[in-house]
């Protein structure tokens, strides 16, 4: 339980509401930073304005998905009004607070760093980025039925990275009884492709693999779907880049060619954002926990 607890939520988005529910019902005190829009009169959640002062008591403190940007500002799809986070409202937290976010910019970093507060960013984990491979395969393969006119079944897929996000996709192409190529870059990933059935190759020979695609879904934040790569690639082709922002596909080039190429990234909040809630909930309100449990034994 969160008997006691003190956490707060600065914006965000339809994931927040099962944090929010989450804590709620393991009987945190909730406050709610940037949700003005949303009717919630639950017992033991209250409303404020971000300011320090409302921070000082905090436990926990939880950011949306991407955390702030690289001037502070927070979104909220709950709010109209301008959120932003500054050094004041890190430095009035309690030393022992800890801040959560999927993933931190600089800006956050520096802020935390600075006054000695503990950031954990939730999409680092293996445990959340597992899970959340599964809507992210779920949505990547709706977009492929959404803008193509073959089937997923015998189609050329390709899968560019093979870690937690990159195997659950194959794997689902693959049982979806599309031909699978891995990109891989380490012996043990194309070993495992191997395992699995699929047929891996190493990524720097890439260019070799990409003339008969049909689908080609990059997992790896780096650009690696370069021009010449699309320069090989059909023009029936579909790229979709899941990889976070700004992705790893020369989007320009594919456009002057004609190929369509979409950048992708956040799927789990947008194809599945009551799991994807569930998901981080269930992860921060057990660190939490966690915590709470070693400060009260003096560790």
């Amino acid at each position: 339980m969160l008997t006691g607890i003190q956490v707060a939520l600065i914006g965000g988005d339809a994931r927040q509401l099962e944090v929010i529910q989450k804590c709620s019902e393991l009987d945190a005190s909730v406050v709610l930073f940037g949700f003005d829009n949303l009717q919630n009169g639950s017992s033991g959640i209250t409303k404020a304005e971000l300011t320090p002062e409302a921070l000082v008591a905090l436990d926990a403190v939880i950011l949306p998905a991407v955390g702030t940007d690289d001037q502070g500002n927070v979104d909220s799809l709950f709010s109209s009004k301008e959120l932003r986070l500054t050094h004041e409202h890190i430095a009035a937290l309690p030393k022992h607070a800890i801040v959560f976010t999927g993933m931190a910019k600089p800006y956050l970093r520096e802020l935390c760093s600075n006054e000695g507060i503990g950031l954990i960013e939730l999409f680092d984990r293996d445990d959340v980025a597992i899970y959340n491979s599964i809507p992210t395969a779920e949505g990547a393969v709706m977009m492929a039925i959404q803008n193509t006119d073959i089937t997923i079944h015998g189609s050329e897929s390709m899968v560019l990275g093979f870690g937690r996000t990159g195997a659950t996709l194959a794997r689902t192409l693959q049982g979806m009884g599309a031909k699978v190529r891995v990109g891989v870059n380490k012996p043990e990933y194309y070993a495992r492709a191997i395992e699995m059935g699929m047929n891996p190759f190493y990524t720097q020979e890439l260019i070799s693999h990409v003339s008969q695609v049909d689908l080609l879904f990059n997992t790896i934040p780096a650009m690696v779907v370069t021009a010449q790569v699309i320069a090989n690639i059909p023009h029936r082709a579909i790229i979709i880049d899941l990889a976070s922002k700004p992705g790893g596909t020369d989007f320009r080039y594919a456009e002057k060619r004609g190929v369509k190429a979409m950048l992708a990234p956040g799927l789990p909040g947008i194809v599945a954002p009551k799991t994807a809630g569930r998901i981080i909930a269930d992860t921060l309100t057990r660190i939490i926990m966690e915590d709470a449990r070693r400060r009260r034994n003096g560790e």
